[in-house]
């Protein structure tokens, strides 16, 4: 099995990291908290783009690549915080009109009753009659919660791609990290200097790759034991990174001016989605206990 990117994929990773940086920087993040709803011109950027309709047969007007670029999309997307039910509405292309497109947002109701930003969705996948409003630790992620709600089978490539949302945000917590470490200073010389701040950066590595082999290796196999392995991983990774980043940075990590504090409660939100946690744990036994 080769791991190494094709020349094609990597120019999509790169193409859409520079379609980030130009509309989506961290200024942009920032300013995203302090207007509530969603770019309505970025997200039909985005459909222009290919971005929901990047496993959509060409025969059928799509991009027609598969699940590994589609996870490379999504890492780019988890690594700059991209607001708005993402997944949804990806899955919703080919099947509900506009989606692809970027015309029209789709939300879904998830496993347990949560619904990522229900009152921004034009078209609502599953029923959200009675969804009440939770507040949410993100600000960038409105939820609602249907009471009652029956649990619904998940599918393997939300969970998919909502790893690879959890390593972008894994990767971009490492870099804040190391570029922290190397900057700041004390006692005369960068905290990176000293040892335990070099081992939480050695550590965020670690986690961030690892998860990457395992979520690069879901997307090629697609098997659902496999992609149970990568969410538990990149949710590990999302996760603790951010928790360690947040300690590199020490108290300004967490003032709304920094960006750290909104990548732990982004991987915070993300890790309760269906398919993580208990649910990817629980798989991963059946399959063992075969």
């Amino acid at each position: 099995m080769r791991f190494r990117l094709s020349g094609d994929q990597a120019a999509l990773r790169a193409g859409v990291r520079e379609l980030l940086a130009r509309r989506f920087d961290g200024e942009a993040l920032r300013a995203a908290v302090d207007v509530s709803g969603l770019d309505r011109e970025l997200w039909r950027e985005l459909g222009a783009a290919g971005f929901f309709a990047l496993r959509v047969p060409e025969a059928d007007g799509g991009v027609g690549l598969g699940l590994p670029e589609a996870v490379l999309v999504f890492e780019e997307a988890g690594r700059v915080l991209l607001p708005g039910p993402l997944v949804a509405t990806h899955l919703a292309a080919g099947a509900v009109d506009g989606a692809a497109e970027g015309k029209v947002v789709v939300a879904g109701v998830d496993r347990g009753g949560l619904v990522e930003w229900l009152d921004e969705a034009d078209v609502v996948r599953g029923d959200a009659a009675g969804a009440v409003a939770l507040r949410s630790v993100d600000p960038l992620t409105p939820l609602h919660r249907v009471p009652g709600a029956l649990p619904r089978a998940v599918d393997p490539v939300a969970v998919l791609l909502t790893a690879a949302e959890q390593l972008g945000t894994a990767t971009r917590a490492g870099e804040l990290a190391v570029q922290h470490a190397r900057t700041r200073e004390q006692f005369g010389q960068p905290i990176g200097a000293f040892q335990a701040v070099k081992h939480l950066c050695a550590q965020m590595l670690v986690r961030a790759e690892t998860a990457r082999a395992a979520v690069y290796a879901a997307a090629v196999t697609a098997d659902p034991v496999d992609i149970a392995a990568a969410r538990l991983l990149a949710d590990e990774a999302a996760e603790r990174g951010a928790r360690d980043c947040l300690q590199v940075h020490g108290g300004m990590g967490f003032t709304w001016e920094c960006e750290v504090q909104l990548l732990l409660k982004r991987a915070w939100v993300r890790a309760r989605r269906g398919g993580g946690g208990a649910e990817s744990e629980e798989l991963l036994a059946v399959d063992l206990l075969a």
